[in-house]
């Protein structure tokens, strides 16, 4: 068997062990892969793996010999399902991998809004602790997380993790996910969420249905002292209703991870925006989450190779 990565450098950052999958078949990575390289590159390949490369029906067209598309990540949309399935191409994904760093980066988001360690960390670097009568001083206020409301929309895996952390540190916890994945009863009405939580984070997935979930109605509807984190897909956010509510003082803060489009633009009214912190989407990146991403991507292909379905993505249209 052929092996091709397209693009595997959101995985291995030059510190993974590749054996297992060259155990499988020859094998070929490239860091990156451009639109124009795809089919080229993949040309002679039984099997591709990719994280973001778009494989769209032209593609799978121009690869008569392709038979599996193993995803490095849990997101499906990079690949053409329905075009996939109509010629048999099977494809897999690798779900749950990263909700411990995901979870984890969520709630330091929380925290830096909270505990405002950077900002302090600032003032004494700078000088202010040193020229201080007092042996400690409070320009900004500390927030004690006990007892304030967490919102988390998608009550998934990650967000039951976020729920799990926070309820650590005395958090009061609003879930709301979509229907289809949540027993109702268990759901805070979503308004609700909006209007109740000191902190609101998103780990819910990009559906039509969330796409500009977050907009400038919603967004009136919180607290003014609350703070927006997203960790899930850019596009769920509306930028510029966002933007425009920062600097509103509509919300106290943003902490985000993910924008609408990746690296952002460099208009994007984010990156201007008052008490945004943005962090370059690496939230599912600890070594310890891709370790596991690079031995289940391994874990797929093999269970293709032996006849068994694992992980296997099924078409809209199944």
């Amino acid at each position: 068997m052929r092996i091709v990565g397209l693009d595997v450098i959101t995985m291995d950052q030059g510190d993974m062990d590749w054996l297992g999958m060259q155990a499988l078949g020859e094998l070929q990575t490239y860091p990156r892969s451009a639109p124009d390289e795809i089919v080229p590159r993949s040309q002679d390949a039984d099997a591709i793996l990719i994280n973001k490369v778009m494989i769209d029906a032209e593609v799978i067209s121009s690869l008569p010999k392709l038979k599996y598309i193993g995803l490095t990540s849990t997101g499906t949309n990079a690949v053409d399902l329905d075009a996939a399935r109509a010629r048999g191409i099977a494809v897999t994904n690798v779900p749950g991998y990263a909700s411990n760093s995901v979870a984890q980066h969520a709630m330091a988001m929380i925290l830096h809004f909270a505990s405002k360690i950077a900002f302090y960390d600032n003032q004494v670097h700078r000088g202010v602790w040193v020229s201080c009568p007092d042996f400690c001083f409070f320009p900004k206020p500390l927030i004690e997380l006990d007892s304030k409301k967490l919102g988390i929309i998608g009550y998934g895996a990650i967000g039951r993790r976020v729920a799990q952390i926070a309820r650590g540190l005395g958090m009061e916890i609003l879930p709301y996910d979509l229907p289809q994945y949540i027993d109702s009863a268990e759901c805070v009405p979503l308004d609700e969420v909006f209007k109740q939580a000191d902190y609101l984070t998103i780990h819910c997935p990009l559906t039509p249905q969330t796409e500009g979930l977050i907009n400038r109605e919603r967004l009136s509807m919180m607290k003014p002292t609350a703070v927006l984190i997203n960790t899930a897909r850019g596009p769920i956010v509306n930028e510029p209703d966002l933007a425009q509510a920062l600097t509103d003082g509509v919300i106290a803060g943003a902490g985000l991870d993910v924008l609408s489009v990746e690296p952002p633009s460099p208009d994007n009214p984010l990156l201007k925006a008052p008490n945004a912190v943005i962090t370059p989407h690496v939230s599912w990146g600890s070594f310890e989450a891709r370790s596991r991403l690079m031995k289940e991507v391994t874990e797929n292909l093999r269970a293709f190779l032996n006849g068994r379905q694992r992980n296997r993505v099924e078409s809209p249209g199944t």
